[in-house]
């Protein structure tokens, strides 16, 4: 059963142990952490400057799904459109373009409180991280989303005979909505190596608890499969299930005891 006060143990023991690395100050740790905020916030402001530019044709993309069912999209407030066009599409767009940079922001943070051996995990850990979130982002685009608007407007629709009127504001809400979260659903393996490397979570704690991570994945299955059968639920599932292995096996990977087994044998 998950103990959340072991793992707050650990995770407490961990940052001790840490603290005495040769490092920075308490002061230049802040300096550190104002200079990290400044450019993730410049880079924020870029990606924004380029999506603002590039808005109409993110809305093209946007729409597709919507297009595929012949469907055009409406607004109830004169400023939905100001809205659509110059804060909501600019401002995803913006945090996906920066999403790398700033993440390299936060490593370059944290670096100081990592061993050697650690660091070398910087260009695979941001280049998974960056590989996943696209990947669940293009199955939430090309699959999920299509999958769930058919299901819900076509085929609901006309059983009930009900006539779709979908407004901007709705409809920007709830593609955001699902496809951010099949991106950041994807980087559940990125998550799991993170903890196994710090020691907070070992690979025989996520295998132990398999089965609840087993049932919270149908669980978000269950919400976003397009279609209330088990069959298409699992196919869902099945690559949540098969990422949470992946996670297994980078945490046996990456996990301090692993290295000190090596360390003893050699």
């Amino acid at each position: 059963m998950v103990d959340a006060g072991d793992m707050i143990d650990k995770a407490k023991a961990e940052l001790g142990s840490r603290a005495d690395l040769p490092g920075m100050s308490l002061m230049q740790h802040l300096d550190e952490l104002r200079k990290r905020i400044v450019h993730s916030v410049l880079y924020l402001v870029a990606g924004y400057i380029v999506a603002v530019i590039f808005a109409p044709k993110l809305y093209l993309i946007l729409q597709a799904p919507l297009n595929q069912l012949k469907l055009p999209l409406n607004f109830t407030h004169p400023a939905d459109l100001v809205t659509l066009r110059y804060i909501q599409i600019p401002l995803v767009g913006g945090a996906i373009l920066a999403a790398p940079f700033i993440l390299f922001q936060l490593w370059l943070f944290i670096a100081p409180a990592l061993y050697s051996r650690e660091k070398r995990y910087v260009l695979p850990f941001m280049g998974s991280a960056i590989l996943l979130f696209m990947g669940g982002t293009f199955l939430g685009y090309y699959f999920v989303f299509p999958g769930l608007l058919k299901f819900l407007i076509s085929d609901l629709g006309a059983q009930l005979g009900i006539h779709p009127l979908i407004s901007i504001e709705e409809y920007t809400g709830f593609f955001f909505s699902l496809i951010l979260g099949m991106g950041a659903t994807f980087e559940l393996p990125v998550v799991m190596v993170f903890l196994a490397m710090f020691g907070i979570c070992s690979p025989s704690f996520y295998w132990k608890n398999i089965r609840y991570a087993i049932l919270l994945i149908f669980i978000i299955a269950a919400i976003i499969t397009p279609t209330p059968d088990i069959s298409t639920m699992c196919v869902f599932a099945s690559p949540m299930m098969l990422l949470y292995f992946v996670g297994i096996a980078g945490a046996w990977f990456v996990h301090p005891a692993r290295k000190k087994k090596k360390e003893k044998a050699a």
